[in-house]
């Protein structure tokens, strides 16, 4: 069976179809009623709550991938794309153009999120498999003093890894969410393990800086990005007189 793949082409069709509907939606919002100018209202908030669901369609791929549950990690990472852009030009249309409150940082985050996704996937990904492909000096032998020092971390690798996960070969194994979930403290000690036989080996200096923290930068600004919501969704579901400085509330609420 054809594997399910976004490739360069559909990407851009993905992101120019979002940038068309956007500026056709913002260049006649002005003809529509008055609810598609109030961020937030009856109809705008089905288009916030539908958005932030298609958003977090990407957790679920975080999770697949670092759980290894649920299929293929390619099939979610695909779907990642399209939920993403999907939900990205939702919750833009129900921001209703307003760019003057908190919030507003969250368009921001979002479009720097697709900004270096599109850009990773089309260009950086390009660099990476020239990388792989030519990083001659990844596979010659370290000195004989780093050796030694290489050879004492990976004890305690081994050590460590049979309280972790016992019977896992320490050669391919990378801890994944469970590992995270049901035994942080050991976890994070052989994470610590592995950031230090990086370190040794000089992965992050044998790339370049984009390919060494693009990744890092864009999990940072996932996780802003769904820390801001959750707290928008709570400002605005529990103390909407405060989000709305005293003015109507005209979405919907619990409290006050």
């Amino acid at each position: 069976m054809r594997r399910l793949d976004i490739g360069d082409r559909l990407l851009a069709y993905l992101v120019f179809a979002a940038a068309v509907v956007l500026v056709t939606f913002f260049a006649f919002q002005h003809e529509l009623p008055r609810e598609w100018h109030l961020p937030g209202s009856p109809i705008l908030y089905l288009f916030g709550v539908v958005g932030t669901i298609l958003l977090f369609v990407s957790l679920a791929f975080v999770i697949t991938k670092r759980t290894g549950a649920g299929g293929s990690p390619l099939g979610w990472f695909s779907a990642h794309v399209v939920t993403a852009t999907l939900g990205g030009v939702l919750v833009t249309i129900h921001s209703a153009g307003y760019l003057r409150y908190a919030p507003a940082l969250l368009l921001l985050i979002l479009l720097l999120l697709v900004i270096l996704g599109v850009w990773a996937r089309v260009r950086l990904s390009k660099d990476m498999a020239a990388t792989f492909a030519t990083r001659e000096q990844s596979f010659s032998p370290p000195g004989s003093e780093d050796r030694e020092r290489l050879a004492r971390l990976i004890e305690e690798k081994e050590s460590l890894l049979a309280r972790l996960e016992p019977g896992a070969d320490e050669g391919v194994f990378s801890p994944r969410l469970g590992h995270w979930l049901t035994r942080p403290g050991l976890t994070l000690a052989y994470a610590w393990l592995i950031a230090r036989e990086n370190k040794l080996l000089g992965v992050r200096s044998s790339v370049s800086t984009a390919q060494a923290y693009w990744r890092i930068v864009h999990i940072v600004l996932a996780f802003a990005f769904i820390l801001g919501i959750l707290g928008h969704v709570v400002t605005v579901t529990f103390f909407a007189g405060y989000v709305s400085g005293g003015e109507e509330i005209y979405w919907w609420h619990l409290t006050k």
